[in-house]
């Protein structure tokens, strides 16, 4: 009996293998379907043969997203993964921004929302290959391109090169964040399949022997799965590395320029590492949109050539807190609060109509049924929010803040503070005394914006454009106060090294330097925070009042707290804190008229908002359930 049981069995597990192998050989063409939890015994990973991606022997296609775990709630990291299934993609592409793992140099931070591992282990849970991109520079709409600012402590800094002071930042950070990367690679079990090099440098291209040093950084620590770059059609032959393969970024597919690749490499598989599902938008320009049909035809079109794409944005999400970046061409232009970017999901995670016309696509392309989309969270409209208390910055400086003193003004990056880290976002307040008045001149020294006080009163702006102010005369010694603001350090081009905010040289009364200040730090981070709830000092608003000056009110919300937008009209300039996070920034200027405020970061309950205004308050705050991101205008 056992015996005949035992040839059964194996006559059993015969059949099984066979419908195993049978399944497969069916599924030959279409292993772009296939999830982590799908593949044992991985040996070869991502490969090259014949013009065409293979993984583990078989022919592969990436259809891939981005989304950056940074800019979206820890709490709806999962919900947007699912979603990207549903579109029909299967890898998923973030960069990691080192500015926020390192935001003091050496020491490091991967937890609560900017846990990688977290995340990265969630993308292989819901069935997403992962490419990554470590960087040490990410581009991406952010400070300084993810680069720390202390890095520009050093007056010789030479980013993004094997300059000595930046290659030895580069090695101590890769040392804490490899560990991390390596365990989760494809050939470990893991759902990373590929790594990038850098990011974008054939732009920048100010150091033949960079790329070789970033390659061997990724390899000297662990990385074994397949390496790529990541170039615009005008950058690709100055981004390559050997080894690597080389990918292309665009949004408008030009005659040629996937056959382009074949002249920096022969043989090899297509892919777009970039393609712009929508675009960024900077304070007071338009509201950048991009044609779904177009958006959806270049995708078609891009996949008939048999390319391999990634889609930048799937999601694009928010710049919390002070973290967004600019761009300086013909002038310096900072970007605004939402990275919405018009991508296939809105801030907010909803489906816009270039979700559902790609996973019309992607279905007829893969020939399976995909997943049902996910159901949609409400937002909530909380209505008005009355902000009943405010404490003015003049106010506040003698208890929460002690001054750093300077014979000479010093720049943000460079002030004794953080375990000598310096300062890296926020506001500076400058204060020096002067005797009588006359004609103020900063040499264009202000980076990026300026409120000139005399005593308490409000005299003007000084910014890119406005470089000098007549001061009132007056009697006796006074206060003259700069209220700097940095509004994020430029993240792509080549004036990287010359990102140092707040008074960056002399300032002249008369034409004589000023000398001998008071230099107040307003970084505005959590503990700063919570002193000014205990700091005595909040009174009634009254009927009218100019900041700068915080100002204090509840929310309070019955039921389960939703995702909501705060829309500021009546204020003009400043930033929102909910419970002590750091929504962003506001500005009267637009395009943007509402912040996205993340239902996990409220509570049921007493919800506390302070602002700080720099200029014009307004009483109340809307809380309303549909954004508003400003006038649009079609991307050309």
């Amino acid at each position: 009996m056992w015996p005949c049981g035992g040839r059964r069995q194996r006559r059993l597990g015969g059949v099984a293998l066979l419908v195993v192998v049978l399944w497969l050989l069916l599924r030959r063409f279409n292993w772009s379907e296939l999830i982590p939890l799908q593949l044992w015994g991985r040996t070869l990973g991502l490969q090259t043969a014949n013009s065409q991606f293979l993984l583990e022997g078989m022919p592969f296609r990436i259809f891939g997203g981005s989304m950056h775990y940074f800019r979206v709630p820890r709490e709806y990291w999962e919900d947007r993964m699912l979603k990207m299934k549903a579109c029909g993609l299967n890898t998923l592409t973030t960069y990691v921004p080192w500015n926020l793992h390192e935001q003091e140099r050496g020491k490091f931070d991967f937890r609560r929302n900017l846990d990688l591992e977290a995340f990265l282990s969630l993308a292989a849970k819901n069935g997403l290959w992962v490419i990554l991109r470590p960087g040490p520079y990410i581009c991406s709409e952010w400070d300084l391109g993810g680069l720390p600012s202390w890095l520009l402590q050093d007056p010789e800094m030479q980013l993004r090169t094997t300059y000595k002071g930046f290659t030895e930042a580069v090695d101590a950070y890769f040392d804490h964040l490899m560990p991390i990367v390596v365990p989760l690679q494809y050939k470990r079990g893991g759902p990373i399949i590929a790594v990038q090099v850098e990011n974008e440098y054939g732009s920048y291209a100010k150091d033949p022997n960079y790329m070789t040093y970033v390659k061997m950084a990724l390899l000297n620590r662990g990385i074994v799965e397949m390496l790529m770059t990541s170039d615009n059609k005008n950058g690709l032959s100055f981004g390559l590395v050997e080894g690597a393969l080389a990918t292309v970024n665009f949004q408008k597919l030009e005659p040629g320029i996937l056959k382009y690749l074949d002249t920096v490499q022969r043989d090899q598989p297509k892919m777009v590492m970039e393609y712009w599902t929508g675009w960024f938008d900077n304070w007071g320009g338009p509201h950048y949109v991009f044609d779904a049909d177009d958006m959806v035809n270049t995708v078609a079109s891009i996949l008939k050539l048999g390319a391999s794409i990634n889609l930048y944005m799937f999601h694009g999400g928010t710049n919390f807190g002070f973290m967004n970046g600019a761009l300086e061409a013909d002038e310096y232009k900072s970007d605004v609060t939402s990275y919405d970017y018009d991508a296939v999901l809105t801030e907010a995670g909803d489906y816009t109509s270039k979700f559902f016309k790609l996973r019309q696509l992607f279905s007829m392309i893969i020939g399976q049924p995909l997943p049902l989309p996910p159901v949609i969270e409400s937002k909530a409209s909380y209505g008005a929010i009355l902000l009943h208390q405010y404490v003015s910055l003049w106010d506040v400086l003698p208890a929460l803040l002690q001054p750093v003193k300077s014979e000479f003004p010093i720049n943000m990056e460079n002030l004794r503070l953080n375990e000598s880290s310096g300062q890296s976002y926020g506001y500076v307040l400058y204060e020096t005394v002067i005797f009588g008045g006359g004609h103020l001149h900063t040499r264009d020294h202000v980076r990026d914006r300026a409120q000139v006080f005399v005593n308490t009163m409000y005299v003007g702006e000084l910014d890119y454009n406005t470089v000098e102010l007549s001061l009132p005369e007056g009697q006796g010694f006074r206060q003259l106060r700069l209220l700097v603001e940095n509004r994020g350090r430029v993240n792509y081009g080549l004036a990287l090294n010359e990102q140092r905010k707040g008074l960056i040289g002399d300032v002249f009364l008369n034409k004589t330097p000023l000398r001998n200040f008071k230099i107040y730090s307003l970084d505005m981070k959590p503990a700063f925070m919570k002193s000014l709830r205990h700091t005595a000092g909040w009174s009634t608003v009254p009927d009218y009042f100019v900041g700068p000056a915080f100002f204090r009110g509840r929310l309070w919300i019955e039921h389960q707290p939703q995702d909501t937008f705060l829309k500021l009209q009546g204020w003009e300039k400043g930033v929102v804190f909910v419970n002590g996070q750091n929504l962003g920034r506001y500005w009267k200027i637009g395009p943007q008229e509402t912040l996205y405020l993340p239902g996990p970061w409220l509570w049921k309950g007493s919800n506390e908002i302070v602002i700080f205004e720099e200029r014009t308050a307004g009483r109340i705050i809307q809380s309303v359930d549909i954004p508003y991101l400003g006038r649009t205008q079609y991307v050309d």
